[in-house]
């Protein structure tokens, strides 16, 4: 009975629970429903998982127009997309290139993964330049590559999206034909080629742009510095030792240009810029003043006695240095003593830049460097051949490559000295070695032949080495012309001041901005110049084509603008980075609404004849 009135005691008190807790079991089913409903709304709380990428950066295109195409994203909140990750290739294409995208400005970031960026908020666009290449019907698929991230520390991995292009053929008179298609520019047709032809014909066609560069005044001074680490050798030198100690100057040189361009085309850092600093100008000058002073016989440079017979079973006593020496002053040529930018070598980083194809453009770069190289290596390699055996002969030969390694430290300085300075050590440089030669003492009799070209050449460089000092004492700077600011009238001389262009100086991107807000007020085009101290081209411009008359009368409508990047700080490269370029020279037309005339643009010198031309034809756009 007891057992009995347990159970209905258990039962009841089951009940009782029952009861209390179904409206709240209730409540919360009818809760579940309500937040159900506000998810299918979209005003529910935030779900923990990633939005998918099409959502985070909702990609769309518009119909390409003639000269370019619209590309949008639709980034969410709390996501942003990096500036430097977009890329773009064109595939398929017939007809049809692609330029430099004009990327806006964005916002900077301290990123976890990659430090301080630029990135993209909201909504953004992108034009980018369209080109044909005949008149023809164009087409081509536009691969477009972009990377972003959440607020909350997640990083999608790339996106790459698809475009169909399609631009009908262009119907013209033949007379408006030429005119109708705009012509790419130099480095934008090589960028072009890289990406449509058969990889071992733009291999060779790179080789041979850098046959074609070896002898430019970026890479001249690169032999005097290898014949001088040969000669230095002694007459102990044989055929076999110069052809390997030259190939691993030369591949040394072409890796260094090979990384320095892959990085330069991947993140815009132009390594070589960056090496252009006083200290660091100043002290490899430095060292090839040591390097002279050695082939003038002052002291030898040669490791203590004890390390050279440690050393001498495995390197045949390498006197005077070791391959890994020569492979350092490779590496340190390539960084310093030619820092130029030429079309091949711009367009080979621009396709870097455009398709992030490290592998393809890293071989037209080697493919370039190797050109380069290779006077040097037949130079290297002859210098070891034909060096005299010992005695008078041989101490004369280390001499004259002692006076050609000061040249090249005369050479570097002047990137960093005043120009006056610079004229007063040229003419120290050819009138001291004149009196050694015997420029100022009679000849002997009888003499033979070479005394008499000795002593000739030694009256010739005394003479010039006069001039390049009366030049320097009358304000001239430039070292082919010393007396170019003399003027010898009937009652004496007089000093004339020779006109030059009057450039307008600017300041990274809110200088150019401002100044091309002014041209277009006042409908005027722009000529910029990119300019830098240690650019041995932009000097080359600066004495040879815009002194010229002709050139200042074809831009005498322009504005003139010039950015000096000689510091090559943050407002310099943010400024080159958004115009596309890798370094000075760079020369940059706009038109009279202020857009670019991409096919007038400039990276390499050219004389003033056919650059007043080049002008016109760009200013008439």
């Amino acid at each position: 009975m007891k057992l009995k009135e347990n159970i209905w005691t258990l039962l009841f008190t089951i009940l009782i629970l029952l009861g209390a807790i179904s409206p709240t079991l209730a409540e919360q089913s009818s809760l579940q429903q309500l937040g159900g409903l506000m998810d299918s709304l979209g005003l529910g709380a935030e779900s923990d998982d990633p939005l998918h990428p099409d959502k985070a950066f909702a990609f769309s295109s518009e119909d390409p127009e003639e000269e370019s195409i619209r590309l949008d994203w639709q980034i969410a909140d709390e996501h942003y997309l990096y500036r430097n990750k977009f890329k773009f290739k064109l595939l398929d294409e017939k007809n049809l290139s692609i330029g430099t995208p004009d990327l806006p400005a964005g916002d900077m970031k301290e990123d976890q993964f990659f430090g301080t960026l630029e990135v993209y908020h909201g909504n953004q666009s992108i034009n980018l330049p369209l080109r044909r290449t005949s008149n023809d019907a164009a087409s081509g698929t536009l691969r477009v590559m972009y990377q972003g991230c959440a607020e909350r520390g997640i990083c999608y991995p790339p996106i790459s999206k698809k475009v169909s292009i399609s631009l009908p053929a262009v119907i013209a008179s033949a007379s408006a034909a030429e005119e109708s298609v705009a012509p790419l520019a130099e480095q934008d047709q090589i960028a072009a080629s890289l990406g449509n032809g058969n990889m071992l014909l733009t291999l060779l066609s790179f080789f041979g742009f850098g046959l074609l560069l070896a002898f430019t005044p970026c890479i001249f001074p690169m032999i005097p510095i290898l014949s001088g680490i040969i000669v230095g050798q002694g007459e102990s030198i044989t055929t076999r030792r110069a052809f390997t100690m030259s190939l691993v100057y030369v591949l040394a040189m072409a890796l260094t240009y090979t990384f320095a361009g892959v990085m330069a085309g991947l993140f815009g850092e132009n390594l070589q810029a960056a090496f252009q600093n006083p200290w660091i100008l100043g002290t490899f000058s430095f060292v090839f003043v040591i390097l002279a002073l050695s082939m003038f016989g002052f002291y030898d440079l040669q490791m203590p006695s004890s390390i050279q017979g440690k050393l001498a079973s495995a390197s045949n006593r390498q006197k005077g240095g070791s391959l890994t020496g020569v492979a350092v002053m490779g590496l340190l040529s390539a960084l310093i003593v030619g820092p130029c930018v030429a079309a091949p070598l711009a367009g080979a980083l621009i396709y870097i830049g455009q398709t992030g194809d490290a592998l393809l453009g890293g071989m037209a770069l080697f493919a370039l460097s190797i050109g380069m190289g290779m006077p040097l290596l037949a130079i290297g390699t002859s210098a070891g051949k034909l060096l005299p055996h010992a005695g008078g002969w041989m101490d004369a030969v280390k001499s004259i490559f002692g006076v050609l390694l000061l040249a090249v430290a005369v050479w570097m300085l002047e990137r960093i000295i005043p120009p006056s300075v610079t004229m007063v050590l040229w003419a120290a440089l050819l009138i001291v070695p004149a009196i050694y030669m015997g420029a100022l003492e009679p000849l002997p009799s009888p003499s033979s032949g070479w005394k008499k070209l000795w002593k000739g050449s030694g009256l010739l460089m005394l003479v010039y080495g006069v001039m390049l000092m009366i030049g320097a004492g009358s304000g001239s700077g430039d070292p082919f012309q010393p007396l170019k600011n003399i003027n010898v009238g009937g009652s004496g001389s007089a000093i004339a001041q020779q006109e030059h262009l009057s450039f307008q100086q600017i300041k990274g991107i809110d200088g150019l901005e401002k100044a091309l807000a002014r041209a277009t007020s006042n409908n005027q085009p722009v000529f910029l110049d990119f300019y830098a101290d240690w650019c041995i081209s932009c000097k080359e411009f600066e004495s040879l084509t815009f002194s010229d008359p002709d050139v200042q009368q074809a831009l005498s409508s322009a504005m003139l603008l010039q950015a000096d990047v000689t510091p090559n700080d943050e407002q310099d490269q943010a400024l080159m980075k958004k115009l596309g370029i890798f370094g000075p020279p760079a020369l940059i037309f706009f038109n009279r609404n202020g857009n670019e005339v991409t096919s007038a643009r400039l990276v390499q010198f050219m004389d003033a004849k056919p650059f007043a031309e080049h002008v016109r034809k760009a200013l008439k756009q």
